[in-house]
Order: C-alpha cells, then sequence, then structure tokens
C-alpha cells in the first residue's frame, strides 16, 4: 500500500480551496461524449476514515467494461489532508486517490466516483475535481440528491429524471434497480450525461450502487483495517 504525504502547497483554509475550485473548474470538459459503455476499462474509487489516527485510505480497483471482471486494484493510505467542510470534501480525498489511481498497473479508463461531478453547489464535486487533475474521464453516482430537487423516477430499472438547480439539469435520478431508491448521476469531465447514465447502467446488473463502488468500497475498507500511519 502506498504511503501518501499531503502535497506541497496544498489548501489549507476554506478560502483557498474555494480559490482552487474556481480556477480549476474552468478547465471541465463537457463536450466530449466519453467511452462507449461496456467498452475498455472502468475504475471505481472510493475512501474511508480512521478518525482517530486522522487517516484516510483510497482504493481503486479497475474492470473489465465488458465482463465486470476485477483486472487490477491499488491503495493508498495518507494523512487527512484538509479538515470536514461540505461542498469541500474533495481537498480531505483527492491526494489519496490520486496516488491509488497512480498505482494501476493498467489504464483505468473511465473513473466512476461514489459522490458528485457538476451535481455540487460549486459545481465542481470529486468526480470533476479527479478528472481534471488526472485528465481521465469521470462520472459521479451519488447515494443521495445533496441539495438538488428532483421529481421521483418511473419504478422501472433505467426511468431517470432531472436532478435540478434551479431550472439547470446539473446531473439525474437514476433508477438501477425496480422499485428501489434511484442512484444520482452527474457528469465529471470529458463524458456527457447520456453516457454516464447508460455506463451507471452497465454497472448495476444486480444491485442498486455501482460493481465499481461496491467493490472499491469493500477494498478501501480492509486496507483501512490494516492500515498504519
Amino acid at each position: 500500500m502506498k504511503t501518501v504525504r499531503v502535497p506541497a502547497g496544498w489548501p489549507a483554509t476554506e478560502e483557498q480551496a474555494r480559490a482552487a475550485q474556481d480556477e480549476l473548474r474552468g478547465r471541465v470538459v463537457l463536450d466530449e461524449p466519453g467511452p462507449p459503455p461496456g467498452t475498455g476499462t472502468v475504475t471505481g474509487v472510493d475512501v474511508a476514515y480512521d478518525d482517530e489516527r486522522d487517516l484516510v485510505v483510497a482504493a481503486a480497483v479497475v474492470l473489465d467494461a465488458a465482463s465486470l471482471r476485477v483486472v487490477a486494484e491499488a491503495t493508498a493510505v495518507g494523512q487527512v489532508s484538509f479538515p470536514y467542510v461540505p461542498g469541500l470534501l474533495a481537498f480531505r480525498e483527492i491526494p489519496t486517490v490520486l496516488a491509488a489511481l497512480d498505482t494501476l498497473p493498467c489504464p483505468a479508463g473511465l473513473v466512476v466516483c461514489d459522490g458528485y461531478g457538476l451535481a455540487h453547489p460549486r459545481r465542481f464535486g470529486l468526480a470533476s475535481h479527479l478528472g481534471v487533475l488526472t485528465g481521465l474521464p469521470t462520472i459521479g453516482v451519488a447515494k443521495n440528491p445533496f441539495t438538488f430537487a428532483y421529481q421521483e423516477p418511473g419504478a422501472p430499472r433505467g426511468s431517470a429524471s432531472p436532478l435540478l438547480a434551479g431550472a439547470d439539469e446539473v446531473g439525474r435520478a437514476l433508477r438501477t434497480r425496480d422499485g428501489v431508491k434511484p442512484v444520482f448521476v452527474s457528469v465529471g469531465h470529458r463524458v456527457s450525461l447520456d453516457h454516464a447514465c447508460a455506463h451507471t447502467l452497465a454497472l448495476t446488473p444486480k444491485y442498486r450502487l455501482p460493481e465499481t463502488t461496491r467493490r472499491a468500497d469493500s477494498l478501501c475498507r480492509r486496507a483501512l483495517q490494516e492500515a498504519t500511519p
């Protein structure tokens, strides 16, 4: 497991973090469709915390997009790099997530984050932040809608409705299982919203959450138990 230190010059205050978001947000690419669903590789990333030891562990799990077979996995552990502030969670996680991705022995392909991209109060959630820093296509698939409004989508799997910030569609509520609570999909970087939803459906053949998220969550929890400061 790779050990990560907080990068030199990393934002230390809310003001610095918001300034960094403002600078990086302009680099988000929204006019590319992204890789076709079911092709190449797709990577899930997730983190787990040990608050008593001030540790964060990140996991990256690469799946073959067609078979959903695990191709590679990597973990990294580091000190929490930023205090807990809603809307700025990426600054707590990004250094360790980047280290896990850098350790992978194969291309990540599309990266799926357990969180948000454009569906973020400042339109720059973890998926967008990670995409801009790596250049990889990224999407966010979240368990709840954060602060945004939506109409309940139809009951059948595949039904969707807009996730709205005022009149702006920042993502979609997407039903991945018949009659089960939807997930909330948003674009991160270099992927269209239609493709982001198609990828999410391809990654949820059995469960509500994508296989990428399920496997990355399991791996980072195991890695946290084994982590040493």
